[in-house]
């Protein structure tokens, strides 16, 4: 399979699988507000590796990603155990729990495994780059990179998941009362939905590393929400932001020469500062935009309502004191109200054509009874 891919599509394909696969859980906690869980769990597993090895007594990575996916469950089993209790708020328990347990690995290698290699660098900060020789072997048979197996095997369960739970897991994240009406519990979709989130992370790190695990379940899911108000769009648009983070990550650090993960990164980020600046629905230009739209109108029909309300024609320097503007803005209001036909200069002042008596006829009934001093 690496002959066929060579070393640089196989660093995409498993960038891309890993993508793909925190996407999709990772939109479910960006909408249940619960994005820092991922970072809990790749720190909380620690001891999950530690006591594999103890177990095991070697450093294979089946025992340790085994391990490390039973210390996520146990971390999300506690966090919700002390938010349930009433005492602690989500995201303080997540903040009591992951450096509890990170401490107790810690202290367990400090203790216990001083002497020995976990090659704890390879399963939590693992580098993509090497992923093309990690092979997996059947007996003497190579079945080709190992990441693509594992992380492969990860997408499939989470597509498996979402495809045969999807009504249940959108019913349990808008509204947790209805689908506990409805007949679905939302304490077993919570369990089954963090359980997906802990394999997610753990078979990514020996691949990928923590950092970039993180940075895909929250980033591409967060650039998406900003894109749609719809769950199939924002799963859809999470999972292709997260595979051109990884595409245009790998490009980027063979241009810089820099890490492959930290470049995805990065990309990822740079794809949510463009989506929260141009974002159709919840960007900042777009709401900008809105925001002069609105001043503009409501400027309109100050201007219709005031002159429609007045007895004679009224000089524009009356109109600026009235609503304490400057020259340049009541020019700009004029210029509109003018090019629409609605307000026209006489040799008294400002007066309303018949066109502006009936837009604000339309429209007056909606306007401010008392304008503003300003506008």
């Amino acid at each position: 399979m690496s002959a066929l891919l060579g070393p640089t599509g196989v660093v995409l394909l498993v960038g891309s699988l890993v993508a793909a696969s925190c996407a999709l859980v990772g939109s479910f906690l960006v909408l249940r507000k619960m994005a820092l869980m991922g970072d809990a769990i790749s720190h909380a597993v620690l001891p999950g590796i530690v006591i594999a090895f103890f177990l095991s007594g070697s450093r294979a990575p089946l025992p340790m990603v085994l391990g490390a996916g039973a210390l996520g469950v146990v971390t999300v089993v506690l966090v919700e155990l002390f938010h349930r209790s009433g005492r602690l708020k989500e995201d303080a328990s997540i903040g009591v729990v992951f450096p509890a347990l990170f401490a107790i690995g810690v202290i367990l290698i400090s203790r216990y495994a001083a002497q020995v290699d976990l090659d704890l660098d390879c399963v939590l900060y693992g580098e993509i780059a090497y992923a093309p020789w990690d092979l997996l072997f059947v007996g003497e048979r190579s079945l080709g990179p190992k990441a693509l197996w594992v992380t492969g095997g990860a997408l499939a369960a989470n597509l498996l998941l979402v495809g045969l739970a999807y009504k249940e897991l959108k019913v349990t994240t808008f509204d947790p009362e209805l689908a506990a009406a409805l007949g679905f519990s939302p304490v077993v979709m919570h369990y089954l939905l963090m359980s997906a989130v802990s394999v997610t992370v753990v078979t990514s790190f020996e691949s990928v590393g923590a950092i970039l695990v993180v940075a895909m379940l929250v980033v591409p899911p967060a650039t998406a929400y900003l894109l749609t108000d719809r769950l199939s769009r924002m799963l859809a648009l999470a999972v292709a932001c997260g595979i051109a983070s990884a595409v245009g990550g790998y490009w980027l650090a063979r241009w810089w020469d820099a890490s492959i993960a930290g470049a995805m990164a990065v990309v990822a980020g740079g794809l949510f500062t463009l989506a929260l600046l141009l974002s159709p629905s919840h960007g900042l230009l777009a709401r900008a935009l809105t925001h002069l739209r609105l001043g503009g109108r409501l400027a309109d029909q100050l201007v219709l309502l005031h002159l429609g309300s007045a007895a004679s024609a009224q000089a524009p320097l009356t109109l600026r004191r009235r609503f304490g503007w400057s020259a340049a803005r009541l020019a700009r209001v004029l210029r509109r109200l003018e090019s629409a036909g609605w307000v026209e200069r006489t040799a008294a002042g400002l007066a309303l054509t018949p066109a502006g008596a009936g837009a604000l006829e339309r429209t007056g009934s909606r306007a401010l009874a008392h304008p503003p001093t300003s506008a």
